[in-house]
């Protein structure tokens, strides 16, 4: 199993879902400590006491992506409760649709593309330059993991701000791999349809649940949803140093959906 062994790890958009399966693989996996950042101070502090319940140790560390002078003070935080910042995590990431009706792009409200891009772009930017000190400094195999998204790779209608913002998330990826390197890896992993907390929702909304869930495994490989665990074990991997040859890369994770074109039988 990829260890985590003495590493101090900051994930943000750790309170649910993804972000919060990436912190409980890693503290599972030997880290020394994780950070959870997060804006939703209670779902984060599940997130930690979950954590603690498998011997893991972690703190909530309150954090607004869209202040930038929060996110300096992220990376402070770790390594003055901690000692050392050596894996970090930018999990965090919002979609047009939880801010408006209509995403097309015709109807799209400029304050909804902007949002989207400071939640989803500018604070991977901001969350990276402040780490960089912090990382380069560190003993331990440090990295840096990007959340990317099916979505920045084939497009989907009415996500026009989500998937730009993903697509550009895997162009930082390689800039930064090759800014950083050899010192800092910096890689990202890009799910496909995860069963989360929000994806859930969208399920109990939805007119016709059956139908939706259909679609969303219609052209895996696999045929089912993906799991946190799917996406925290692929992160683990590359966070660990047993990947201590791969930075640059957009890594997916979409049950082979991207393999051919067409659905099922």
């Amino acid at each position: 199993m990829p260890s985590m062994e003495n590493k101090v790890c900051v994930v943000t958009g750790a309170a649910s879902g993804i972000g919060r399966g990436v912190a409980l693989k890693f503290a599972a996996s030997g880290a020394k400590a994780v950070v959870v950042a997060d804006i939703n101070e209670a779902a984060a502090q599940e997130t930690v006491e979950l954590i603690e319940a498998v011997g893991g140790t972690a703190s909530v560390k309150l954090t607004d992506v869209e202040v930038p002078e929060q996110i300096p003070a992220l990376m402070q935080y770790a390594v003055d409760q901690y000692g050392s910042l050596d894996t970090l995590v930018n999990n965090v990431g919002v979609e047009e649709a939880f801010f408006a009706d209509d995403t097309s792009i015709e109807n799209l409200p400029l304050d909804v593309w902007e949002k989207v891009f400071r939640v989803n772009i500018r604070s991977i930017f901001l969350a990276t330059k402040a780490a960089i000190p912090f990382l380069r400094a560190s003993k331990n195999g440090p990295s840096i993991l990007n959340a990317g998204s099916i979505g920045g790779v084939v497009g989907f209608g009415g996500d026009s701000a989500y998937g730009s913002t993903k697509a550009a998330i895997s162009q930082f990826t390689r800039t930064a791999a090759l800014e950083l390197a050899p010192d800092v890896r910096v890689n990202a992993y890009a799910p496909g349809s995860i069963d989360t907390p929000l994806l859930q929702k969208i399920l109990a909304a939805s007119d016709d649940r059956a139908a939706l869930e259909r679609s969303l495994t219609a052209t895996h490989l696999i045929p089912r949803v993906g799991t946190t665990e799917d996406v925290a074990n692929l992160a683990t991997f590359l966070a660990s140093d047993e990947a201590s040859f791969i930075t640059g890369t957009t890594y997916l994770i979409e049950g082979g959906s991207l393999a051919w074109r067409g659905a099922a039988e």
